[in-house]
């Protein structure tokens, strides 16, 4: 039995649609952040590097780098080292981009938060703290504990049906 009731789940679920919502506003789908923001921290990086990074098709990137050039927010530059390809920087106004998608959820769960007490909020955050670094630790290490669990209750690790891949029923 599921304590949580999911809840944790269905509060991402939430601030993911701020995020979109944020996004589309300002002409920006969240795979275009995706691929602004790598190229952000990697300058130079070839459309090729960003299909591996970002598991994309080719083809995919190609056309989201083309739309976001468009909107002035990559610019390409011929590789020095490889006449055939080209490297891939931001503008000045992807570096300016205010909604980030950090910063927007930040601002939700800061919303969010803000109406508990103080001493429930320290402790809130304590627990959460725990419980980040308990799953870090457990994906770290493969989800041993998790996966036996999941093993233990009839193989659904192994073999997991569209109702446990969907997480069951919605809200």
């Amino acid at each position: 039995m599921d304590a949580t009731k999911r809840q944790i789940t269905k509060i991402a679920r939430e601030v993911n649609k701020l995020t979109l919502h944020t996004m589309r506003e300002s002409g920006i789908g969240t795979g275009e952040f995706d691929l602004i923001h790598l190229v952000r921290h990697e300058p130079g990086i070839s459309q090729k590097e960003i299909s591996c990074r970002l598991n994309m098709d080719k083809g995919a990137v190609a056309r989201r780098v083309a739309s976001l050039e468009q909107k002035g927010y990559l610019i390409r530059r011929g590789n020095p080292a490889d006449g055939r390809s080209q490297l891939l920087y931001a503008t000045d106004k992807a570096d300016t981009l205010k909604n980030s998608k950090a910063s927007v959820e930040a601002a939700f769960y800061e919303w969010l938060i803000e109406e508990l007490p103080e001493q429930e909020k320290a402790d809130f955050l304590q627990i959460l703290e725990l419980l980040y670094l308990r799953s870090k630790t457990e994906s770290r290490n493969g989800f041993p504990h998790v996966t036996k669990r999941l093993k233990d209750e009839g193989g659904r690790a192994e073999h997991p049906g569209p109702e446990t891949l969907s997480g069951g029923e919605e809200d």
